[in-house]
């Protein structure tokens, strides 16, 4: 492993850098991706930021965004870069399974790997590690990164402050999370002071819906909800057929499942959604109910107690009666005052 004063000394002098993060990249995943990229840029780095695959329109409006490089799209170039790398950052993810095709590569390269991240029981890839499960984003950790660790508080231009905004911002919930300590509230503000428009990022993030997007959602808890109160629980579940019929694209069904998680009195809650290779699960819940060991017990996924993913090989429909299933098991906690 690398120690903190080894690693300042080899980012003292120019570095191939690749910046990755997970797949289907959230605002967290781009903003630290993207803030980080803005810092390192300014130190005469040679810095690309590579995704695994696409992420949402609503986040194309981010600074440097026009240099990312999606590595489904533009495999060979991506593949390259990693192998020339000196080092590479891994961001807002701890297993190479979460960048799909892209951690093989990435665990064959002879570049220095830097985790930066607050998911619980990381893969040991690394070779230097910022890592607080605490830590209510990956951009919190990145601003600390260059704060605290490196004392590059001054390089925290407009850009990178907008893009580090941005994570904070969406993974607390706009800042209504447990996870959005004082702390974080005096690093949202200091990103404020250093030139991030928290209301403008807002309206790009949250008030940027297609027309498709909104009737999607409509139609979601229209037809689609579906309200277990034996178990203070909602499930979503939607078809292949029925994100063709909104001309769904990457993006779309982001939050659907806080809407269900926000009726009165429930305290877990689940969108499942049969994608072309497998069916994708998001679960939310309050509390200290535990999300993501159901993610990660059942559905060979996990993530934070209070967010959490999975996935699963079989059909949409056995997936929801499983999940339905499971639920007995966890009634006492789910009806829990």
């Amino acid at each position: 492993m690398l120690t903190l004063p080894e690693l300042k000394t080899l980012l003292a002098s120019p570095q191939h850098i690749v910046i990755t993060t997970h797949h289907k990249p959230d605002g967290d995943a781009m903003g630290s991706s993207l803030g980080l990229y803005g810092y390192l840029i300014q130190k005469g780095h040679h810095v690309k930021v590579i995704t695994p695959t696409d992420y949402p329109a609503f986040l194309h409006w981010m600074p440097n965004n026009g240099d990312v490089i999606i590595f489904t799209e533009q495999h060979e170039e991506a593949a390259r870069l990693v192998a020339e790398a000196s080092v590479i950052f891994c961001l807002d993810f701890n297993t190479l399974s979460r960048i799909n095709e892209l951690g093989e590569l990435v665990r064959a390269a002879s570049a220095k790997k830097i985790m930066i991240d607050h998911h619980l029981e990381p893969e040991d890839f690394d070779d230097y590690r910022c890592w607080d499960i605490n830590a209510c984003a990956a951009a919190q950790l990145v601003y600390e990164f260059i704060v605290n660790q490196l004392q590059d508080g001054e390089l925290i231009n407009k850009d990178v402050a907008s893009c580090l905004y941005t994570g904070i911002m969406t993974d607390s919930g706009s800042f209504r999370f447990s996870s959005a300590t004082a702390e974080v509230y005096r690093i949202a503000a200091n990103l404020i002071d250093l030139g991030a428009d928290q209301a403008k990022i807002h309206e790009l993030v949250y008030d940027n819906s297609s027309e498709n997007r909104l009737r999607f959602l409509g139609y979601c808890l229209s037809n689609k909800l579906e309200v277990l109160r034996d178990y203070n629980t909602a499930i979503i579940s939607v078809t292949k057929e029925e994100l063709a019929q909104y001309n769904s694209i990457t993006g779309d069904t982001e939050g659907v499942v806080n809407y269900a998680l926000s009726i009165n009195g429930i305290r877990l809650a689940a969108l499942i959604v049969e994608r072309t290779d497998k069916v994708k699960l998001s679960v939310r819940s309050t509390g200290v109910f535990p999300a993501n060991e159901i993610c990660k017990k059942y559905f060979n996924g996990g993530g934070h107690r209070n967010a959490a993913g999975g996935a699963s090989e079989k059909p949409l429909n056995d997936v929801v009666s499983e999940f339905k299933s499971i639920l007995e098991d966890y009634k006492e906690q789910l009806l829990a005052g």
